[in-house]
């Protein structure tokens, strides 16, 4: 069976929304609600299959998953991350993900909590009484420090400033563009920036180096000594798995927190609920291991942003080998796309999908079959930093509303398909500290 295609009135109600919004996601909607699950974009050098639902993510995912690749190398995310875990297959990514994921695992996240709250007030002391923050800015920042100062034991804040253009160029080089349907266009104005990244990573990677063969520090519990004290990882893949922790870990938390916080602030009641709940637990108190299995509504939270607002939006793949999915038959050197942003709305399991509503996830609510719900992916190559971004979304968001009331200023708010769906421009929150 082969993929439906837009037909000429369907084709135009897609041009439409794409000179509206200015947005793939709004085609692919539109997409989905005329043509159904499967599809197949048609535009000059741009033809991917798109595939949404739970027995494509599954197949995709799982059970059929020896029958796609991952790494495309004339894509901008290879030629940056090189051999970073997350364009690997194969023995390649089984390597890499043996040595980094005993320190991602839960027990080993538990541990940064007390430093995930101290770089969150670092943020916190900036914002000034009364005044309106651009919350995709300021947790950034907050995403940053964290990354930086639990996975890697880096003190990254006297770099803040000058690294701040270089990785937001680096995130830019990997977003969707026009390389998509021309791989070999001209992109100038990333060199110097890629070229910094690459000195600041080569250089905190040779100073640890340095104090692991003096003798200054023991095996740590963080990433970069752990990488750095094995015999086999040279400075090239050391950096390859760094520069990927960095960019998809914080970019990822920094889209996740500024929509939980956008959301907070255009539903008063939920904003309510989740302060009741941080004032009944925590109360002034610093957060602790123990509080976290104790804040359930902040859970359900953060779950249904990740549902309306997935950072990773969608799976892309490169069929190996033909295949089928969902009995749609798909040729080698396919582009194939796991919709994970369509699945998350998608109205056959989820009720009112495009609303916002928290107990969905509350505990003895009924749960949506499996694969429905992906926020970090499934099987084998499911997020290795799953555990990290849900514990740091939680100290973040706890600490935030315990030290602030927030107030949405009527900005209006569009989803933006960069290297993660984040809001655009921006999410604006005036700030008023609590009186304690």
């Amino acid at each position: 069976m082969r993929l439906p295609i837009a037909t000429p009135k369907t084709g135009l109600r897609v041009l439409k929304g794409l000179a509206r919004d200015h947005s793939l996601l709004t085609a692919m909607s539109i997409m989905r609600d005329e043509v159904g699950p499967a599809f197949q974009i048609t535009l000059p050098g741009f033809q991917p299959a798109v595939m949404v639902g739970p027995n494509s993510n599954r197949q995709i995912m799982v059970s059929q998953s020896q029958h796609f690749h991952w790494r495309s190398p004339a894509d901008p995310v290879t030629k940056l991350l090189r051999h970073g875990l997350l364009v690997e297959d194969g023995e390649s990514h089984a390597a890499r993900r043996a040595e980094m994921e005993p320190l991602m695992q839960k027990r080993h996240v538990m541990f940064h909590i007390p430093a995930m709250q101290t770089y969150t007030d670092r943020v916190l002391a900036d914002w000034r009484d009364g005044s309106v923050q651009d919350m995709l800015v300021e947790m950034r920042r907050a995403a940053l420090l964290v990354f930086m100062g639990t996975l890697l034991d880096v003190e990254f804040g006297p770099d803040m400033e000058r690294m701040w253009q270089p990785i937001l160029r680096a995130i830019k080089y990997i977003s969707p563009g026009l390389w998509i349907v021309w791989p070999d266009m001209p992109r100038p104005g990333y060199k110097k920036a890629l070229a910094a990244m690459d000195e600041y990573l080569f250089g905190i990677i040779r100073e640890r180096k340095l104090s692991i063969a003096n003798g200054q520090l023991p095996i740590a519990n963080d990433l970069l000594t752990h990488l750095a004290s094995l015999p086999h990882m040279t400075d090239d893949l050391i950096r390859d798995q760094l520069l990927t922790m960095l960019i998809a870990g914080h970019d990822t938390s920094t889209a996740l927190l500024a929509w939980a916080l956008h959301l907070l602030g255009k539903h008063p009641e939920a904003m309510a609920q989740a302060v009741a709940e941080v004032d009944a637990v925590v109360g002034q108190d610093d957060l602790s291991e123990a509080h976290m299995s104790q804040l359930p509504y902040l859970d359900s939270l953060i779950k249904e942003t990740l549902r309306l607002y997935p950072p990773i939006h969608v799976g892309n793949r490169i069929v190996a080998t033909d295949t089928a999915v969902s009995g749609y038959q798909l040729k080698a050197g396919t582009r194939v796309m796991a919709s994970i942003y369509l699945s998350h709305r998608d109205g056959r399991y989820w009720e009112a999908p495009n609303e916002f509503r928290p107990e969905r996830f509350e505990r003895g609510a009924k749960k949506p079959p499996a694969f429905t719900y992906i926020p970090f992916g499934g099987g084998a190559r499911a997020c290795i930093g799953a555990a990290f971004a849900q514990v740091e979304a939680k100290v973040v968001l706890a600490r935030i509303l315990q030290q602030f009331e927030l107030q949405d200023v009527g900005r209006k708010v569009k989803p933006y398909m960069g290297a993660t769906l984040e809001p655009r421009p921006g999410v604006f929150l005036r700030v008023r500290r609590r009186q304690q």
